[in-house]
């Protein structure tokens, strides 16, 4: 059972994207790297923003991240997350992988115990059509 309910927005990946979702279909979360410099990045582009190389590798992420940011939603923004509410919209940062952020959710546990620094562990949340979406819960 998903996260979020049935009729929540699926993910619309565009072309520089559809890596990365390919690889969280097969759960693997997979963050873009320079072949030429190493500079890790995310979300993904078609050029390395610090030497415009073009050449990509893929490194696979730890399940393990800390919390670096986060906000607590309580108003719906689609009817859809209403029983959810409230919920918890974090970016999470891999100490394995520096420079490289994503924008999560934070699951199983009560938002105001959520915190910058908090260790959160990776799971894949089936939202159905052979879809994976990378969440985390403490």
């Amino acid at each position: 059972m998903s996260y979020f309910p049935d009729d929540m927005p699926r993910p619309e990946p565009t072309m520089d994207e559809a890596g990365f979702w390919e690889f969280c279909k097969d759960r693997s979360l997979r963050f873009q790297a320079c072949t030429s410099c190493g500079t890790l990045r995310h979300p993904p582009l078609p050029m390395c923003p610090h030497c415009q190389s073009c050449g990509i590798d893929w490194k696979e992420a730890p399940p393990d991240a800390e919390v670096y940011s986060y906000t607590v939603v309580r108003h719906a923004s689609h009817p859809a997350v209403t029983p959810r509410l409230p919920y918890v919209v974090a970016v999470v940062e891999f100490p394995a992988l520096p420079g490289v952020r994503l924008i999560t959710n934070i699951t199983d546990i009560d938002p105001g115990a959520v915190r910058i620094g908090l260790p959160v562990k990776l799971w894949w949340d089936d939202i159905g059509e052979g879809m994976h979406v990378p969440r985390f819960r403490a």
